[in-house]
């Protein structure tokens, strides 16, 4: 079994910088999850259908056109979860239609929430660093084009590594 995730990797020098932050508000994670905007969370499959998950990924990618996101200021989903997020002001909607069209066929999952757009900064915290982060980028404002999205496999080691990307050619 491999646990794999689908998300759209943060365009440089947004997903570096947003990592570092979530690093100095104390978060664990920071080192071991890519800074993304989730497609598909974490789901175990078995090994030998990973050729046919990738099969479906290329194909949702290749029907489906390149897109802007911009990121501005900050949200939380407490008291419901300790976490803090970027939140996506453009691009929500493509968002929403794509990871409805990653999570079909092989990848059709039940969700444990309603799916929401968003960049974690901080996750599992104590108040004041959820309350610190929370300030510190309420401010914060990026934009990039989104051109693909990636398959990721959770490790031994705990850290998620990309293990394919799929442009998006619609």
């Amino acid at each position: 079994m491999a646990t794999i995730g689908v998300a759209i990797p943060i365009a440089e020098p947004y997903g570096t910088e947003l990592q570092k932050y979530r690093a100095e508000f104390g978060d664990p994670m920071a080192s071991s999850i890519p800074t993304h905007v989730t497609l598909l969370p974490p789901t175990e499959v078995a090994d030998d259908q990973l050729a046919a998950i990738d099969e479906h990924l290329l194909e949702v990618a290749a029907r489906f056109p390149s897109f802007r996101i911009r990121l501005r200021g900050t949200a939380t989903f407490r008291p419901i979860s300790p976490v803090v997020f970027v939140p996506l002001a453009e691009g929500i909607s493509s968002c929403e239609v794509l990871q409805s069209q990653v999570r079909s066929g092989p990848l059709e999952v039940e969700l444990r929430f309603p799916y929401h757009p968003h960049v974690t900064v901080a996750h599992d915290l104590e108040k004041d660093a959820l309350d610190r982060a929370y300030d510190a980028l309420a401010e914060y404002d990026c934009a990039f084009d989104v051109a693909e999205f990636s398959r990721y496999e959770h490790g031994a080691d705990g850290v998620w590594r990309p293990q394919r990307s799929f442009p998006l050619a619609g």
